[in-house]
């Protein structure tokens, strides 16, 4: 059976306390498609999804959610959000669904399924962590977190965002598959206070806590991010039912592999 084409993305109807979001669906043709909500990662926004996300589109109803710090989130509530506070929102804007976040997005969408267990569907994290185990670690992130977040307001956005991206998580990205020109609409006060509010070095560690998540789950990674692909295993050992899938790739595989990594989460989601 052919896809079906995604209408035209609209904004969703919100107050301006609610985080902004985006709706792009599947044509109304047949049985009406489920949500997927999906969450970005640091330093992106809803407009980084790219191709993606019209994959996703094309079977499902996709509703994109700029996180606190990013893109147009930028009520002063939106800034000092942690962890839960950043859950709540995503939830009250994506309602029951089921929930994909990278990375930054992984994080919050498991405090989501912790927090708000009647609005998790099932979770895909891709290149995603519970946290990191020992205070003293976290003293250290938190410490370079803070430290990144004032370089960043002393040297500006551009400037941050071409050493950010020559990370070596993300220097093969072409600029296409990068989304620099979405990125650079961030507010520079917005991405510092993410780093200090909701990085990992912020957020006390939910490892002990994934046996309570007894939805499916998807855990996804590039197979040459060795780190994740760590933490992944992990993350597939403690929740309760998970599955793995990797493909050829780094950390932000859904950008390098989006055609791939589409075909694995809608399979994931048809057995749901």
């Amino acid at each position: 059976m052919a896809a079906r084409s995604p209408q035209p993305a609209h904004p969703l109807t919100l107050n301006h306390r609610t985080l902004p979001a985006r709706l792009t669906t599947a044509s109304p043709a047949g049985p009406e498609p489920s949500r997927v909500v999906l969450l970005h990662g640091f330093t992106q926004n809803l407009d980084c999804w790219g191709p993606f996300a019209e994959l996703l589109a094309e079977t499902h109803e996709v509703v994109l959610i700029d996180a606190p710090g990013h893109g147009a989130a930028n009520h002063p509530d939106h800034d000092s959000s942690d962890l839960w506070e950043s859950a709540r929102l995503i939830g009250e804007v994506g309602g029951r669904a089921h929930y994909v976040g990278y990375s930054m997005g992984g994080r919050m969408a498991l405090h989501l399924a912790l927090s708000h267990p009647e609005l998790v569907r099932s979770l895909t994290l891709i290149g995603a962590t519970a946290g990191i185990d020992a205070e003293e670690d976290r003293a250290t992130r938190r410490n370079a977190d803070d430290a990144l977040a004032q370089r960043l307001l002393d040297e500006g956005l551009e400037a941050f965002l071409e050493r950010w991206l020559a990370n070596p998580l993300f220097a093969h990205l072409d600029q296409e598959a990068a989304a620099l020109r979405a990125r650079l609409t961030n507010r520079p006060e917005g991405l510092a206070a993410s780093l200090r509010n909701v990085g990992t070095g912020s957020q006390e560690p939910l490892w002990s806590r994934l046996c309570e998540i007894e939805v499916s789950a998807l855990v996804v990674v590039g197979d040459q991010d060795v780190k994740f692909t760590q933490l992944g295993m992990r993350l597939i050992e403690e929740l309760p039912n998970a599955a793995m899938a990797s493909a050829p790739g780094g950390h932000p595989i859904q950008s390098e592999q989006p055609d791939a990594v589409a075909a694995t989460i809608r399979r994931f989601l048809s057995t749901v």
